[in-house]
């Protein structure tokens, strides 16, 4: 028989009209993932402890069985101003709505009627089926790489079976920009930074929920952090320690792109230094602050916006 190789699998997401009604993602649906991180079946295993005349292991049986899958998508446009990005569909089901204005694509975050999606995952020919799954999403910014989403889906399992390869593209996926100083400009609390990195995580909890009469996956709450880590300069340029010390919340606003169809801001109206601490890289003293994302009016301590 043929063995089956890690590398050839494919990845199709859709999102659900119905909660937990198999949205049957198609070639179109199709998702272009790096780094992933598998996880078929997790479940709590509930032993039976029997007591019989004889000592042995008499088993389990499996409860509130669930799959999780994390992956890595990169940062980049659609390739056009005001089409959304193949992966919008991922950002609506970690609690983002998706309004077009304009030219523009913004993901803004929501806590009611937050979307639900059905995500085949096709290991050369055998596909497992996620429904009903929401999502956690984490960025990373960094000098000299492509900038990436990580995401963490859940979903309770659907079927498992043999099924072939779909056969998808590459099209409508961009080419995405390494972070540089031509392609990205970055400001936190109205100062331009000189940056080493930025990892924003919007922090949401995802729990299965096992029931008499509901078995749902949710996201349960949210804290969205973060870390810059920046060339530490002179006080009278900023003064990160003061800004920790008053709890002085500021405007975090990067931009990454500089041509229409491939540009993505993530931007925080108010968001709070944390304990700095100092390290150094190349020589060249650094601080990394920790960044602590809060809502003005409620749930508006983070956008994305592509254009």
């Amino acid at each position: 028989m043929a063995v089956r190789r890690w590398r050839k699998l494919a990845m199709l997401h859709k999102l659900e009209d119905i909660y937990m009604d198999d949205a049957a993602p198609g070639d179109a649906d199709a998702i272009v993932a790096t780094n992933i991180s598998f996880t078929p079946i997790e479940a709590e295993e509930v032993s039976r402890d029997l007591f019989m005349p004889y000592l042995g292991n008499h088993g389990v049986v499996l409860a509130a069985e669930y799959g999780k899958i994390e992956f890595d998508i990169e940062i980049a446009g659609s390739g056009s101003a005001g089409t959304a990005p193949k992966y919008g569909s991922l950002l609506q089901v970690t609690g983002m709505a998706e309004t077009v204005s304009g030219g523009e694509i913004i993901y803004s975050i929501i806590e009611d009627d937050v979307p639900s999606g059905t995500l085949y995952f096709n290991s050369d020919g055998v596909q497992h089926a996620f429904i009903g799954s929401q999502a956690n999403v984490q960025m990373t910014f960094t000098p000299k790489q492509i900038p990436k989403f990580r995401f963490t889906l859940q979903g309770m399992l659907g079927d498992i079976e043999d099924a072939a390869l779909p056969a998808f593209s590459l099209d409508g996926w961009t080419t995405p920009l390494v972070v540089s100083k031509a392609n990205t400009v970055m400001s936190l609390h109205g100062a331009g930074s000189v940056a080493e990195s930025l990892t924003i995580d919007l922090g949401n909890t995802l729990t299965p929920r096992f029931l008499i009469g509901d078995e749902r996956m949710l996201i349960s709450d949210r804290k969205s952090t973060g870390t810059a880590v920046v060339e530490a300069r002179h006080l009278a340029e900023v003064n990160w320690f003061a800004k920790a010390r008053s709890r002085e919340r500021g405007v975090l606003d990067l931009v990454h792109g500089t041509v229409g169809g491939n540009i993505v801001q993530v931007a925080g109206p108010a968001v709070e230094i944390g304990k700095p601490t100092q390290g150094e890289t190349d020589g060249i003293a650094n601080y990394s602050l920790p960044l602590s994302f809060c809502p003005v009016s409620g749930r508006d301590e983070l956008t994305i916006t592509v254009r």
